[in-house]
C-alpha cells in the first residue's frame, strides 16, 4: 500500500477502520473506569442515576396526563435519559457493554463487574423510589394515569411478547450507550439520549428500571399493587434486560473487534484490579 492510498483509507494499518478503533479504545478505557470505582462511588453514582431517570418519569406522566399518548410521553421521558449523561450519573442496564468489553479486554475481573451491577442496580432502585415518592406527594392528580401504566407492566402475563419486549428494552438502552461511546459530538450523543427515551418509553418496551419507579410510585398513591407483584415481574423482565443487551449488542461488538481485543489483551496488566487498590488510597487522600 503506497502512502497516499494509506492516507486516504486512514493511520491504522490493521484490519479495521480508524473510526473503529478509536471507539473501541474509548468503550474499554470507560468500561475500566467503571470496574475501578470505589463501592462508594458506585452506590453515589446509581443513586443518582435513580434520582435522575425519576425525573423523565415526571415529564412522562405530566405529557401523559394532559395527551393520553404514549409517543408524546416518550419524547417527554428522554429528558431523564439527557439528565443521565449531561450529570455522568448512569443505570444498571447502561453498563451491558463497556464494563463487559472491559473485561474481555482484561481490564478489570468478574468481581468488579458484580460489585458494578449489584452496587447500580440496587442504588437504581432506591434513588428512584425516592424521587417517585415525591412525585406522589406533588402531583395527586397523576395518580389514576401512575397506576394505570404501572399495571401495564406488573398484570402482563409472561409470555414470548414480554419477554421480546424486555429484550428490545435491554438491547435499546444498550445500544444508546454504543452510538453514545461512537461519536465525540455532544449534539449528536443528546440526539441518541432522545431516540432512546422515545423508543423505550414511548413503545412500553420492558425496562427493569424505568417501569420500576413506575409500580413504585402507584403502590405509593395506593393502588392495590404490591411489592411482590413488583418482584415477581422485575425478575423476568432483569433477565430478559440482560440478555438483549449483553447479546444483540455487546457480543456483536466483541466479535466485530476482535483484532482490537486480542492487542489490548496482550497489553494489559497482570492485575488488572491493581486499580482499586490505588483509587481507595486516593479517596481516602
Amino acid at each position: 500500500m503506497t502512502d497516499e492510498r494509506r492516507r486516504e483509507v486512514g493511520d491504522s494499518d490493521a484490519p479495521v477502520e480508524d473510526e473503529i478503533e478509536e471507539s473501541f479504545d474509548a468503550v474499554v478505557d470507560e468500561g475500566a473506569e467503571r470496574l475501578q470505582r470505589t463501592l462508594r462511588v458506585v452506590l453515589a453514582t446509581g443513586f443518582a442515576g435513580g434520582l435522575e431517570i425519576g425525573l423523565g418519569v415526571m415529564g412522562y406522566l405530566a405529557v401523559l396526563h394532559e395527551t393520553d399518548s404514549h409517543l408524546l410521553a416518550g419524547l417527554a421521558f428522554s429528558i431523564g435519559l439527557v439528565a443521565l449523561y449531561l450529570a455522568h450519573s448512569e443505570l444498571f442496564t447502561e453498563n451491558f457493554l463497556m464494563p463487559i468489553v472491559a473485561l474481555v479486554a482484561r481490564e478489570g475481573t468478574v468481581a468488579q463487574l458484580v460489585r458494578l451491577w449489584l452496587g447500580t442496580l440496587v442504588s437504581n432502585l432506591a434513588g428512584g423510589w425516592v424521587v417517585m415518592w415525591l412525585v406522589v406527594q406533588a402531583f395527586p392528580q397523576w395518580h389514576t394515569v401512575l397506576e394505570e401504566s404501572a399495571r401495564h407492566y406488573v398484570d402482563a402475563p409472561f409470555g414470548l411478547q414480554t419477554a421480546v419486549l424486555a429484550v428490545l428494552g435491554g438491547s435499546t438502552i444498550t445500544l444508546v450507550t454504543r452510538m453514545q461511546q461512537g461519536t465525540d459530538s455532544d449534539p449528536a450523543k443528546l440526539v441518541a439520549a432522545v431516540a432512546g427515551g422515545f423508543l423505550l418509553a414511548g413503545l412500553q418496551l420492558f425496562h427493569s428500571i424505568l417501569d420500576s419507579l413506575l409500580v413504585f410510585g402507584a403502590i405509593q398513591a395506593g393502588a392495590s399493587i404490591t411489592y411482590g407483584q413488583w418482584a415477581a415481574w422485575f425478575g423476568y423482565v432483569l433477565l430478559f434486560n440482560v440478555l438483549g443487551g449483553v447479546v444483540l449488542v455487546t457480543s456483536l461488538r466483541i466479535i466485530r473487534s476482535a483484532d482490537l481485543l486480542r492487542g489490548r489483551r496482550r497489553d494489559a496488566p497482570d492485575a488488572p484490579d491493581r486499580g482499586t487498590g490505588e483509587q481507595e488510597q486516593h479517596d481516602c487522600d
